[in-house]
């Protein structure tokens, strides 16, 4: 190995650096209200599967302690279609930000999410003036198909996640032949995909008990800190005319 010298980062501002510190993650208050968790469906059909694994989803939670709330995306515009003063769009907006955690869940469609699972995460902006509605939540990405298992949405839904600046959990659902998985009264039935689904939903519960009250130390970064200061520095220095 070469001799280098790695105390030596000239290009590193110190006054926006901190190591991260075993300390910091501890809160003074824990939080007692029940989990948000906001649930996402991708499917307009009458009989939608992704919309019964959303609502058993719900169930689950429920009977885990936590308040969920399933938004409808009957009526949602296609993006850009009409502004931000929408009703379903405001209504999306605010469950967002009301949520600590979420479901997405959408049917592989030509081998994608579809394009009503994509569009209601596409209404939704990094920043509302200064609130990040999605950064530092949880969520938990399930798929079904029609046919054979695939992992196809779940992947594309946790790049969605990242981007979103979410933590996305490790665990995940995929049910093939949904339309197999339920009963004549549109309930799951028992099996393994119902047990993943409960898996899927217990790990949630726990990652957004675990970070909902550090959800801002988490998503702390060295980049904006440096971002922020520069424009404090300019203000300072601006010169009035």
């Amino acid at each position: 190995m070469s001799d280098i010298d790695l105390t030596d980062l000239p290009n590193l501002v110190e006054d926006c650096f901190k190591a991260p510190q075993q300390d910091e993650l501890a809160v003074a208050e824990h939080s007692t209200h029940p989990p948000k968790i906001l649930l996402l469906y991708g499917s307009l059909r009458e009989h939608s599967f992704s919309r019964l694994v959303v609502e058993e989803s719900a169930r689950i939670l429920e009977k885990m302690g936590c308040e969920t709330r399933i938004f409808d995306p009957s009526g949602l515009p296609l993006p850009d279609d009409e502004d931000a003063s929408h009703p379903k769009v405001q209504e999306l907006r605010d469950l967002m930000t009301w949520s600590e955690g979420q479901v997405w869940c959408s049917p592989e469609r030509h081998g994608s999410m579809t394009g009503i699972m994509k569009a209601q995460i596409d209404w939704v902006p990094l920043s509302l003036g200064a609130v990040r509605p999605t950064q530092g939540k949880t969520l938990a990405v399930m798929q079904v198909e029609g046919g054979s298992q695939s992992f196809n949405v779940v992947n594309q839904l946790r790049v969605l996640g990242r981007w979103m600046r979410m933590i996305t959990i490790p665990n995940q659902s995929s049910v093939a032949k949904a339309w197999l998985e339920f009963d004549e009264n549109n309930r799951m039935k028992p099996s393994g995909f119902y047990d993943r689904i409960v898996d899927v939903c217990e790990e949630l519960v726990r990652f957004t008990l675990l970070t909902r009250d550090r959800a801002d130390y988490l998503v702390d970064r060295y980049s904006e800190r440096k971002e922020s200061a520069e424009e404090l520095m300019r203000r300072v220095n601006r010169k009035v005319i």
